[in-house]
């Protein structure tokens, strides 16, 4: 049996979406001077890189990168973040991740940033599915879609074209 596949992004809704996302996180972090985005490892980093490249052409933030590395299966482990925590405190932070799920991903780097004190924190994600399990919601997102549980969200943003399906 071939298993089947629904796009439900293609690449110029992908880059629109993304362009949107910048446009709020721009408009949300307007009185400040510096923004990091703090992209989970894999596609939530590459999606933050392309933000980043979004955000440098529409607005004069200092847009800081840093990478968020989660052992998905255990969460509990440590989390590794690409820069130290000082540069961090009191700044404002976007954790972005390509799907959001049940939410343990999301809440885990969230747990992280808490222990240093921030200006601010938010959350981004391309593609919402409603089967959260911790109290954890997407503060910017590209597209809230209902699946069933049985249904899985794969998102592409490497290569020459970007998708994001539903199998």
């Amino acid at each position: 049996m071939t298993e089947s596949k629904q796009v439900i992004l293609n690449h110029q809704e992908i880059n629109h979406k993304i362009r949107r996302i910048a446009y709020q996180i721009y408009e949300s972090n307007v009185d400040d001077a510096e923004v990091i985005l703090a992209g989970i490892d894999s596609n939530g980093y590459i999606l933050a890189k392309k933000l980043k490249a979004n955000l440098d052409k529409i607005s004069d933030l200092e847009v800081v990168l840093c990478k968020v590395i989660i052992d998905k299966k255990n969460p509990l482990e440590a989390i590794i973040t690409s820069i130290d925590a000082s540069a961090y405190t009191n700044k404002s932070i976007v954790l972005i991740d390509d799907v959001l799920n049940s939410g343990t991903t999301l809440i885990y780097g969230v747990k992280h940033f808490l222990n240093v004190p921030l200006k601010r924190f938010k959350t981004a994600v391309l593609v919402n599915r409603n089967h959260k399990k911790f109290p954890v919601k997407a503060d910017y997102k590209g597209i809230s879609l209902s699946t069933s549980l049985q249904e899985h969200v794969e998102v592409i943003l490497t290569g020459k074209s970007y998708e994001a399906y539903l199998k």
